[in-house]
């Protein structure tokens, strides 16, 4: 079995205007996050490296905040062109919020491969744990960075309190898009957070293998959370499925130490590919 390793920056850090429950990176919880603007791009280029070193293909540049306005833009193109230049064969991500398809197109020739826009939630529950936005603006942009001609990651969480109907929901809405890759994220609780985690790891099993059901040709890549909902079972997701792991740290949350999980995988009898394609 063939196993695909993401790795994320996290090029500017909280101080978000909107009210998404499942986030410490918004302004409206005060939670206990590191907070800048934009990373130093020689910092972010640093991150890429070393994700290379650790084997990972894909490595996403991701910023807070609702959409990917003008000066979001001119970051994110800036540190793409860098990591390009510094590291070429990286599979390079965006995850920049809602996009127009001329925003989509500029940094498609910056250099960026795909673009990452979850949907988070089904349609019926995300007015429940975001009002500040809706969810048809996520779908929409994601049928426009197909449109353009970006790859398209696309997922969500799993566990904020939603029911087995939301669940069902959610995945057919993923499984309507096709993305090439599907980020599987189990929700992280947090005391400055008002949701509670209400998935088992069995659940968060079942759920990666219906993906992996509903998509056999998409990646499906189990992302935050994996570390605290699977324990000392993470291998039990390949086995359900999934073919690609975020390795290093997540968005304000530590990750388990990439050479463990690269162990973990060796030990397993499988292969870590060398190119974001690789059959």
């Amino acid at each position: 079995m063939k196993i695909f390793l993401c790795a994320i920056s996290n090029i500017s850090s909280g101080s978000c205007s909107e009210d998404c429950a499942f986030c410490t990176q918004s302004a409206h919880y005060k939670a206990n996050i590191e907070i800048y603007k934009e990373k130093p791009v020689k910092k972010i280029v640093d991150e890429a490296k070393r994700a290379r070193e650790n084997r990972a293909v894909g490595f996403c540049l991701v910023t807070s905040g609702k959409e990917l306005d003008e000066s979001r833009l001119r970051f994110v193109c800036k540190s793409a062109e860098a990591v390009k230049k510094a590291v070429p064969d990286l599979h390079l991500i965006a995850c920049n919020g809602i996009a127009t398809k001329e925003r989509l197109l500029v940094l498609k020739d910056s250099g960026i491969d795909s673009y990452n826009h979850n949907l988070e939630s089904s349609r019926a529950y995300y007015e429940k744990i975001c009002t500040t936005h809706d969810w048809d603006a996520r779908y929409q942009t994601c049928l426009d960075v197909k449109e353009v001609g970006l790859e398209l990651c696309s997922g969500g969480i799993w566990g904020m309190g939603e029911s087995e109907e939301d669940r069902y929901a959610l995945l057919n809405s993923i499984k309507e898009l096709e993305p090439s890759s599907v980020a599987m994220n189990f929700y992280h609780p947090n005391p400055a957070l008002p949701l509670e985690k209400n998935i088992s790891p069995k659940e968060a099993l079942f759920w990666i293998s219906k993906m992996r059901e509903s998509l056999p040709e998409s990646m499906v890549m189990v992302a935050g959370g994996r570390e605290v909902t699977f324990g000392e079972n993470q291998a039990d997701i390949f086995k359900a499925g999934a073919n690609a792991i975020v390795i290093g740290d997540y968005l304000t949350t530590k990750g388990q130490e990439a050479n463990k999980d690269i162990l973990m995988l060796e030990s397993l009898g499988f292969e870590v590919v060398q190119k974001c394609h690789e059959q």
